[in-house]
């Protein structure tokens, strides 16, 4: 059974919205359909919290895109949204360990150029050498009309992730 686009955005923001503060956009920032963001603090301490061990902080940024047809300039310029706000929001300090930058374009159909665009992307940073921790791009489409997921490289369980969830609520 194929999903059409706002069905399946409908699907993961259902799925989404027990995890991830969410801003629905609507049309106001086409493309750009809606932001889920993520932030988890991890600490250990001894006998006090003012004793602390250690801390860690993981973020992750999901930009979910709504697109007709996914082309090569379409995938650019989704990407350099993401990236680029993505960045911004990062908290780099000491107690930083991981942040990822997660596009998902949900289209109805896609160009093979901007499936090599995708699966050649690749985006990773590390801050004051992994010391304040790192930043991974994962990005990933998922074509509505083939019921396809595709996914980069470091994008591998964005794109499993995905495919439980859409496949799991199948009639």
């Amino acid at each position: 059974m194929k999903y059409r686009r706002n069905e399946i955005i409908d699907i993961l923001l259902k799925s989404y919205v027990a995890y991830y503060n969410i801003t629905d956009y609507g049309i106001e920032k086409k493309p750009l359909r809606a932001l889920c963001e993520y932030y988890e603090h991890a600490e250990k301490y001894m006998v006090s919290k003012k004793v602390s061990l250690w801390a860690a902080d993981s973020e992750e940024f999901i930009f979910l895109f709504d697109v007709p047809r996914l082309t090569a300039e379409i995938f650019e310029s989704c990407k350099e949204i993401a990236y680029r706000d993505g960045m911004e929001r990062l908290h780099i300090g000491p107690g930083h360990m991981y942040s990822y930058i997660t596009p998902i374009i949900v289209c109805d159909t896609c160009d093979e150029e901007a499936l090599r665009a995708l699966k050649k992307c690749r985006i990773y940073k590390s801050f004051h050498f992994s010391l304040h921790g790192w930043m991974d791009f994962h990005a990933a489409a998922v074509i509505g009309d083939s019921d396809r997921i595709e996914s980069n490289r470091a994008g591998r369980t964005t794109a499993k992730i995905l495919k439980k969830v859409l496949y799991s609520t199948k009639k």
